[in-house]
């Protein structure tokens, strides 16, 4: 009887849908405009990477030289530094951040207090809501050499000047910053694993980690295999913002990544299309990861993947 009835409504529904489709339409009308004006037209501009793009010319106007941008860069003498930069920077802040909130996740799950809870979460939060630039110049400030660490330390080292220190400055103010507001996520996904279960494996005898293995971890697992996913596909996507703010004269050595040295060629020395073609080769290699590593996540999760 449910059955039937739930087919008389989905046909009831459809019935009505049919006749006042105008409706629809009009409803759906200013989200579709905005979806192509905003997201599908400006993709015309990826033309900009194959000819040698003068504004004032515009694209149809520009000469087309084809894949000559990417054979410069790719033929470029920097090019496989720019490319490890950016590479070990995702790579190593892929390892050390993504795991970051999955954790604190955990530990707050272990909090029985509501209130302490919230207090803590609270405190976790806030630097999400940090702007980029004003983060960068806390760090600045609390690494100069007359700054908090060094005072504490005893030492004068100017550690923004260290191309060796940039990416553990790097990464480690993005855990701090991003952790707390990533772990929401995976908070919320722990509040569905069953008590019930978590109750009989203390009774059983299973200490924090088995609890977690075998009750917790399975309400969160498909949650984190798709986030990982996403972050594997933005792999090549550092921000240029956060690194152009903390580069110095002396840390260019590590500092210098594909993203930085897009905006320096496009927007400073105003080479339009070669810098397209670089910020288009960057795109092209997340897609290849993306497609790649879900591919490798299905064949390990049981054909489960984006």
């Amino acid at each position: 009887m449910k059955d039937k009835s739930k087919g008389a409504s989905l046909h009831s529904t459809l019935v009505y849908m049919q006749h006042h489709w105008q409706l629809y339409a009009l409803f759906m009308l200013p989200a579709v405009a905005i979806t192509i004006i905003f997201r599908y037209i400006p993709m015309g501009g990826i033309a900009i990477a194959f000819t040698e793009y003068n504004p004032i010319r515009g694209i149809f106007g520009s000469e087309w030289v084809g894949f000559a941008h990417f054979q410069r860069f790719l033929s470029s003498p920097d090019f496989m530094k720019y490319l490890i930069n950016t590479l070990k920077l995702s790579i190593f802040g892929l390892l050390w951040g993504f795991p970051a909130p999955i954790l604190l996740a955990f530990l707050l799950n272990r909090i029985n207090s509501a209130k302490i809870k919230q207090k803590i979460q609270l405190v976790l939060y806030m630097p999400n809501f940090i702007s980029v630039i004003v983060l960068c110049g806390i760090v600045r400030i609390l690494l100069s050499v007359t700054g908090p660490i060094n005072l504490f330390l005893g030492t004068t080292i100017n550690f923004m000047t260290m191309p060796e220190a940039f990416r553990t400055i790097f990464i480690a103010s993005g855990i701090w910053q991003g952790a707390g507001w990533a772990s929401i996520m995976y908070t919320a996904a722990l509040s569905n694993a069953s008590k019930e279960l978590k109750e009989a494996a203390v009774l059983d005898g299973a200490n924090i980690i088995q609890q977690i293995m075998t009750v917790e971890w399975p309400a969160i697992k498909d949650l984190v295999l798709i986030q990982f996913i996403m972050s594997v596909g933005n792999i090549m996507s550092v921000g240029f913002e956060k690194a152009y703010a903390l580069q110095t004269d002396m840390n260019m050595a590590t500092s210098e990544i594909i993203s930085t040295y897009v905006y320096k060629k496009g927007l400073l020395d105003g080479d339009y299309g070669f810098s397209t073609a670089v910020g288009l080769f960057n795109t092209v290699i997340n897609i290849i990861l993306l497609v790649l590593m879900n591919q490798v996540v299905k064949k390990m999760n049981d054909g489960k993947g984006l």
